[in-house]
């Protein structure tokens, strides 16, 4: 039977009182004008058959990652989990059956074709331990042959030059703060350094090659991506100059190289702070903005032909690829189902006819899409849902918006289980994401189906410090990491309350990395509002994760916190560990031993902590796993574990 929790009035909110004059701005932060949402116009679908999804069909419907064409044009190359694990695998352009390219323990993506479309280059770590080496592997399968071998340094982003000659990657030592652009010469197999960053918090990223192969357009930004400028490097000399103006606050970041040299197609905040889409002319330092929108857009690539650029726009989390076409100057977008589009690198086929887009929705999970460039019927190339997810029976997703404790409105993705009553009984999970700087989309979710189809309310809030809805937005929670972010977290659960549907004594929380981080901040700060916790590789102390991190997000922490002298008041202020002796909560830690991002020693002090103060606590820790877990039998054991942690304390089942 279930047992009540006592009655949650949301007293919390008041306790918060304190936190909001810390955290709160004067006025509500801006963002895009969104409507707020009734709560009592959130309704449960009826659907006669839906009940619980099967753990198991959730992970029999494949997950696919990046994919190119082959540039002959014949073949479509990708990276997906068909194996229960992410190797790559190719499909015929023109439709057919998968075939498998490698086999690895491994995850492998990355990926690149050589000219004749004869050879991909992609990379790989060892136990998502992030130190990347690149391979290349024939179309035809057969031997992998390692191209890079350094065990103590990371080569990603491969760029294969256009005589096939040369990679360019981006290239970083273990005990580096940022990455150098280098160039591999595949006849000597020498590789040598182009660039030689003496800060410590920049960065380099190869984008493109000039068509005669002499220069290479690559973009600097900084680890906390904030500025960041253009810059083209002579690869015989190593020389390098800024395309694009290099000032504070201002980033612009390229996507592509025009083929004939003159322009770059690139994502900029210049325009009042929104990442906007682009067209740069090199020689005579001017923009062309492609259709300017209140939402985040991404500048994507050149047609061959150059005449059109596909991009990306970004509107409150849901993604949809449009096409600009520099004649006309008129822009349409491909014609999907609301969910999440993303385009290919190098979407356009060889032969510029077609582009490379994955699609997904909340009840789809993603797949590879061929789509004409005239607008006509688009081929499926991949098929990864499995046979036993209907979707007609999955729980449907719907945007909202809510007001925090400052007035600031608030985007969240809400995923209601069909058939509820509107009785104030129902479970729910509040999941707030990774990042900070990241978003939640409106995507396929095998965690909030999972918890959705089994009866639980599902919120997953975009709070200040988000990206999405503009700099002034991303920027909201900076040296305030579990204050107004959290607010804003506490009342996605207030909003859930008011639907009617929701128990506010049955109120979950659960996250991954900074949403794990926030699980924990929330249950230590507000232990009134949860009634249960699973966090995943989250931070417990920021000052001591800040001693053993990768030195490059040494200096991602720096931008968020501050000086760890200067600001040790900041560090202790915003870290759970402050704050983790409160918790009422029971709280589940699962951990990833590799985590290079998130060390294991903070999940351990999590699970000390609490078991020395005589809580509720359990953990699971994941051998040859990193950030986050890439092996399909972790993945489902994970899930499992959370499920039956919220049934348990939820729905007060298996007790």
């Amino acid at each position: 039977m279930h047992r009540h929790h006592p009655s949650i009035s949301f007293a919390a909110l008041a306790a918060l009182a304190s936190l909001a004059a810390a955290s709160a701005r004067a006025a509500p932060v801006p963002g895009p004008d969104r409507p707020l949402t009734d709560p009592r116009s959130v309704t449960s679908p009826t659907l006669p058959g839906a009940g619980p999804v099967a753990i198991g069909d959730l992970f029999d419907s494949h997950a696919a990652r990046g994919a190119i064409w082959t540039r002959d044009g014949k073949w479509v190359v990708f990276s997906a989990n068909i194996s229960g694990r992410f190797n790559l695998w190719k499909v015929p352009a023109a439709g057919g059956a998968p075939v498998r390219l490698t086999t690895s323990d491994e995850v492998q993506t990355g990926l690149a074709s050589s000219p004749d479309g004869r050879r991909i280059v992609f990379q790989s770590d060892r136990g998502g331990d992030e130190k990347y080496n690149l391979y290349s592997v024939s179309i035809d399968g057969g031997p992998v042959r390692r191209l890079t071998d350094n065990p103590v340094a990371s080569d990603q982003g491969a760029l294969i030059s256009p005589d096939g000659r040369r990679i360019a990657y981006a290239h970083k030592l273990k005990t580096e703060p940022a990455p150098n652009l280098w160039v591999l010469d595949l006849t000597t197999g020498k590789a040598r350094a182009l660039t030689h960053e003496a800060t410590a918090n920049h960065r380099w990223a190869p984008v493109a090659w000039s068509a005669d192969g002499a220069r290479l357009i690559a973009n600097r930004v900084d680890a906390n991506n904030t500025e960041g400028a253009v810059w083209r490097i002579t690869v015989a000399t190593g020389q390098a100059r800024a395309l694009t103006p290099v000032r504070a606050g201002l980033r612009v970041s390229a996507a592509d190289l025009s083929p004939d040299g003159r322009w770059l197609s690139l994502t900029s905040n210049e325009r009042g702070g929104q990442d906007q889409a682009a067209l740069y002319d090199i020689a005579g330092h001017a923009w062309r903005w492609l259709a300017p929108s209140p939402w985040s857009e991404a500048g994507g690539d050149f047609s061959p032909d150059g005449r059109t650029v596909a991009y990306e726009v970004n509107a409150d989390g849901r993604a949809a690829i449009h096409l600009f076409d520099r004649v006309s100057g008129k822009s349409r977008p491909l014609s999907f189902p609301e969910g999440v589009d993303s385009p290919a690198d190098h979407a356009f086929s060889p032969h510029g006819d077609r582009l490379l887009v994955a699609h997904q929705s909340a009840t789809a999970p993603t797949d590879w899409w061929s789509v004409p460039r005239n607008g006509r019927t688009s081929l499926q190339l991949t098929h990864m849902a499995s046979a036993g997810l209907q979707a007609a029976k999955l729980p449907t997703s719907s945007i909202v918006h809510y007001a925090s404790a400052d007035g600031t409105v608030i985007s969240a993705i809400l995923i209601t289980p069909a058939n509820l009553a509107r009785d104030g009984h129902a479970p729910a999970v509040v999941v707030p994401h990774g990042g900070p700087t990241g978003q939640t989309l409106d995507s396929f979710s095998r965690l909030a189906v999972a918890l959705a189809s089994r009866g639980y309310v599902v919120i997953e809030p975009n709070p200040r410090g988000s990206t999405g809805y503009g700099q002034a937005f991303q920027d909201a929670n900076i040296k305030d990491l579990g204050g107004g972010d959290l607010i804003d977290e506490v009342h996605a659960a207030k909003f859930l309350a008011a639907t009617g549907y929701v128990d506010p004594a049955r109120i979950g929380i659960t996250g991954g990395s900074y949403g794990g981080f926030m699980t924990l901040m929330a249950i230590g700060k507000t232990p009134e509002v949860w009634a249960a916790a699973v966090e995943q590789y989250g931070i417990i102390n920021w000052f001591a994760m800040l001693e053993h991190e990768d030195p490059l997000l040494q200096q991602y922490e720096r931008g968020l916190i501050g000086d760890p002298v200067k600001d040790r008041a900041i560090y202790d202020a915003t870290s759970p560990m402050t704050y983790i002796h409160a918790a009422r909560a029971p709280l589940l830690v699962l951990q990833g031993e590799n985590d290079i991002r998130v060390p294991i020693d903070q999940a351990q002090a999590v699970v000390a902590t609490l078991k020395a103060d005589g809580k509720t606590v359990d953990a699971h820790y994941y051998a040859r796993e990193g950030h986050g877990f890439m092996k399909i039998e972790n993945q489902i054991d994970a899930m499992e574990r959370t499920v039956a942690w919220f049934d348990r304390y939820l729905k007060g089942e298996g007790r």
